[in-house]
């Protein structure tokens, strides 16, 4: 089965001399197309750095990642942007919804900057809020909705342009437990259908939901596993 993720000896170190701090000190990460993977460690260990790096949000200091075939290491910000718009769909704790667009425009907004026409744009964001079982609420703005339905359009917005690889940064962390459960609900129902994804998390109970673990320490991977 083919890779989406592969990464080799990822290092990244932020200042220099006496103030370097080693964020990551050599990650070996590789998630074939269709897994469902749970990143998992506790703050500081090195996860959140290693999430913006698979993002193409930020670059490695030394090492290599490709990404759906592409090498990553060494492209110019406009280069990663482009990257970051047609392979990577991102769902955060904090939806990141602008809150004076209406919940079917925030769908369309990757749609936007990838150049989709008007038309097709609104149907296809229609077609996501269907998929993610919100499609009566295309019209309202998102403050109007629960903490779980702006989720929904974050996970809707995050499939906009059919990404390789889906993101997800502790996206249960806002939301009550029973809210939460349904969201990594439809993680699995995405999964099922083929979808690639990442859930970074610090907790054990949400990561066992992947089929797959990889624990991140200081900087490495400490231990790799499925889930039971």
């Amino acid at each position: 089965m083919s890779s989406i993720i592969q990464t080799q000896g990822l290092t990244k170190v932020y200042g220099s001399n006496g103030t370097a701090v080693h964020a990551l000190r050599g990650i070996d990460l590789t998630v074939a197309k269709g897994e469902f993977v749970a990143l998992i460690g506790p703050s500081g260990s090195g996860k959140s750095t290693l999430m913006a790096i698979l993002g193409c949000l930020d670059l490695p200091t030394e090492g290599t990642y490709t990404l759906d075939g592409r090498q990553v290491q060494g492209l110019s910000g406009g280069e990663l942007a482009r990257i970051r718009n047609e392979k990577v769909g991102f769902v955060f704790q904090s939806y990141n919804l602008l809150p004076k667009a209406s919940i079917a425009r925030n769908v369309e907004l990757p749609m936007l900057y990838a150049g989709v026409g008007r038309k097709e744009r609104r149907e296809r964001a229609l077609a996501l809020l269907e998929k993610v079982g919100i499609a009566d609420k295309a019209d309202k703005l998102p403050g109007t909705l629960s903490g779980g339905q702006r989720q929904r359009v974050a996970v809707a917005r995050a499939l906009a342009n059919e990404p390789a690889l889906l993101l997800a940064d502790e996206p249960t962390g806002a939301l009550d437990s029973r809210t939460g459960a349904e969201v990594l609900g439809l993680f699995r129902e995405l999964h099922q259908q083929g979808n690639t994804l990442l859930l970074v998390t610090h907790d054990p109970t949400i990561a066992a939901q992947a089929e797959r673990q990889v624990e991140i320490k200081d900087g490495l991977v400490a231990t790799a596993e499925g889930a039971a």
